[in-house]
């Protein structure tokens, strides 16, 4: 393996990663379940199934990259659709942001669970399921960094790939390219 997911027996997929990468993603998913939040703690006593009941929030968040991450259901329009989206906002978004805070503490615990040796590296080893949570965080984090660097579909961006490395900007455009091609050769290992 070079630096990109291969399949393992049982649907699980294996990369190789030194201590930078490995520090890199796990820093990453950190600041991801910091940006995302920390769950609702149900009042103490509260019924298990009230849980599911909790209205969420209906306002989009004010933060560009939580609003990319939990957009709107419907595009901004007249009256009628706003109020559909903030109702549809107010019974997803609870279940997203616990499904995408799982989805980084996958990848946290795993890259904790590493034994880094030798060279200084590892493989990590996923099941099925953690490999699925992986995709999930390794998205996340993408669509967070590609908002925070104003990626978007059109030419502009070839700019963006080409800059000096003394531009501050530049860390994070290798952090969002190399996460797409992990990103990328995981989807290929998971098909």
């Amino acid at each position: 393996m070079s630096g990109h997911f291969e399949a393992l027996p049982g649907g699980g997929a294996a990369v190789p990663l030194d201590e930078v990468e490995i520090s890199i993603l796990r820093s990453l998913a950190v600041q991801l379940l910091e940006l995302i939040g920390p769950g609702e703690v149900p009042p103490k006593g509260e019924d298990p199934l009230a849980e599911l009941f909790r209205a969420g929030p209906s306002e989009p968040p004010a933060d560009p990259a939580l609003a990319r991450l939990f957009p709107n259901a419907y595009e901004d329009g007249d009256e009628e659709l706003r109020a559909a989206s903030a109702e549809f906002r107010r019974y997803t978004e609870n279940d997203l942001r616990a499904r995408k805070r799982e989805d980084a503490l996958t990848v946290v615990r795993s890259l904790d669970a590493l034994s880094v040796a030798g060279e200084g590296g590892a493989v990590l080893k996923l099941t099925a399921d953690e490999a699925r949570h992986w995709l999930g965080a390794l998205n996340d984090l993408r669509l967070t960094i590609g908002t925070r660097l104003d990626v978007r579909d059109d030419d502009e961006n070839e700019a963006l790939y080409r800059l000096p490395d003394s531009d501050p900007r530049k860390p994070m455009v290798m952090a969002y390219l190399w996460l797409g091609a992990l990103q990328e050769t995981l989807v290929e290992t998971l098909m």
